[in-house]
Order: structure tokens, then C-alpha cells, then sequence
């Protein structure tokens, strides 16, 4: 918590995550949740997989196409995450020392 005294360039507050939780308990709330564990579970990665590509800017369903029929068109989330956080680098407070 105390990581911004340190680190400046870091957000004080995180509400595009609390967003994100806000939206996937709404549509559980609608869709009146699953009936085993393993439902809950999917809806959680799908929804989860919803929130990434929207954040990354790419088509949930163009990735899921993508990776079912195994094209390749479209890299791993992973390594989106990667070259877009080498696009954004944190400020000097975070270089090793």
C-alpha cells in the first residue's frame, strides 16, 4: 500500500479494477449465477478474458476464433501484456538498483 510513497508514478486509487468486478457481479446477479462450481468457474475466465482483450483493445470474439481454430493470427494475451508494457515503462523509481 505504501508502494506509491516510493514509486510516484503508481495510480492512488484502482477504480478501473473495481469496475471490472462491479460488471462481472452484474451479470451474475442477471443471469441468476451458475449451478455448480465448475460454471462458476468458466464464467469467471471468460469474463476475465473479456475484461483483458477490451483493455488490451483487441475483439474478444477474433481471439477466441483465433484460438480455436489455431490461425495464430493473434499472439498470446501474455505476450500482448508485454510489448504493450514495454511501450509504457515505469519511471526511474523502478530501475534496479
Amino acid at each position: 500500500m505504501l508502494y506509491v510513497l516510493e514509486h510516484p508514478e503508481l495510480a492512488l486509487h484502482n477504480n478501473p479494477a473495481e469496475l471490472v468486478a462491479r460488471t462481472m457481479v452484474q451479470q451474475r446477479n442477471i443471469s441468476y449465477a451458475t449451478q455448480i462450481l465448475e460454471g462458476t468457474e468458466a464464467w469467471d475466465t471468460f469474463m476475465s478474458l473479456v475484461a483483458t482483450t477490451r483493455k488490451l483493445g483487441i475483439s474478444f470474439f477474433e481471439y477466441i476464433r483465433d484460438g480455436i481454430s489455431q490461425v495464430g493470427n493473434i499472439p498470446s494475451l501474455g505476450t500482448i501484456i508485454r510489448e504493450k508494457s514495454l511501450l509504457n515503462p515505469f519511471g526511474c523509481s523502478w530501475i534496479p538498483q
